[in-house]
């Protein structure tokens, strides 16, 4: 396992294989670098980089919930970098991780290839966000791995035909058994640090056309809960070279390793090589 110390202390997980072009993925708000286990083997014959936020996965839970935040943990991507000797990468990120590319198209361009975002966008469904409230930090009643796959499958709405087996995989990486039942894979003060966010008005669009002139994809979930069809056309009309993958059955976010989203990236990945 391959860590690396922020500037503030922290040991902060992360994996790097191949070779070619350095693809950093990064995961979404409550997630660690197992969500890409279902992309990777589509993603042969580049460099492929993850890492764990801090609070989450197996990096270390931060003392001042306060600083799970985006600008914080854009710092630590750009730390992470330095730490790997990259000047740039090619980011793809899921959800917050597409937040965090934003911010870092925003404030630090000079370090990306291009940015694919999974299921995010400059406006976020105020829905979504009282969903999160409803389960975010909360350890889940399920007791074993099948017990909290069955639930999944009527929580997490809009997947249509997802096989039992890959909501148990999906049970698997969310949470950690115990002697005494799952446990969740994350700082439970993110919910405090969230929810503060959730509470302020911040105008996202600036940061998307800050991506202006890098190599831009969109994979969608037809059916998701965050992003709405009337926000990807206009993100769509303010970039028509925007690669959009448009998947069917899927909520959010798509897996990633569905045919839309694999040929999605694939352009994506052919305008940077």
């Amino acid at each position: 396992m391959a860590h690396f110390t922020t500037s503030d202390g922290l040991s902060l997980y992360y994996s790097d294989t191949g070779e070619g072009l350095p693809i950093l993925c990064l995961a979404g708000l409550t997630r660690t670098t197992e969500d890409f286990d279902y992309v990777a083997p589509h993603l042969a014959g580049n460099r492929v980089i993850r890492m764990d936020y801090r609070g989450r996965g197996q990096s270390d839970f931060d003392p001042n919930w306060q600083n799970y935040s985006l600008p914080i943990e854009c710092r630590d991507v750009l730390e992470l970098l330095a730490h790997l000797g990259l000047g740039k990468v090619a980011i793809l990120g899921t959800s917050r991780g597409g937040l965090n590319a934003m911010g870092l198209a925003a404030g630090a361009k000079s370090h990306l290839l291009g940015v694919a975002l999974n299921d995010v966008g400059p406006k976020i469904d105020p829905g979504f966000i009282e969903f999160l409230k409803g389960y975010l930090g909360r350890t889940p009643a399920a007791r074993t791995y099948p017990e909290a796959a069955a639930a999944m499958k009527h929580v997490f709405v809009g997947f249509d035909d997802v096989p039992e087996e890959r909501w148990l995989a999906e049970a698997q990486k969310q949470y950690r058994e115990t002697d005494t039942g799952l446990e969740i894979t994350y700082d439970k003060q993110l919910r405090d640090a969230t929810l503060a966010m959730s509470d302020q008005e911040v105008d996202l669009w600036p940061y998307f056309d800050a991506l202006q002139d890098l190599p831009l994809a969109l994979i969608w979930g037809e059916n998701s809960a965050l992003l709405s069809a009337e926000t990807v056309a206009l993100m769509q009309e303010r970039r028509p070279d925007m690669i959009t993958g448009r998947v069917p059955g899927r909520g959010h976010a798509p897996f990633l390793d569905e045919p839309e989203a694999i040929a999605a990236l694939k352009e994506w990945i052919g305008k940077m090589t």
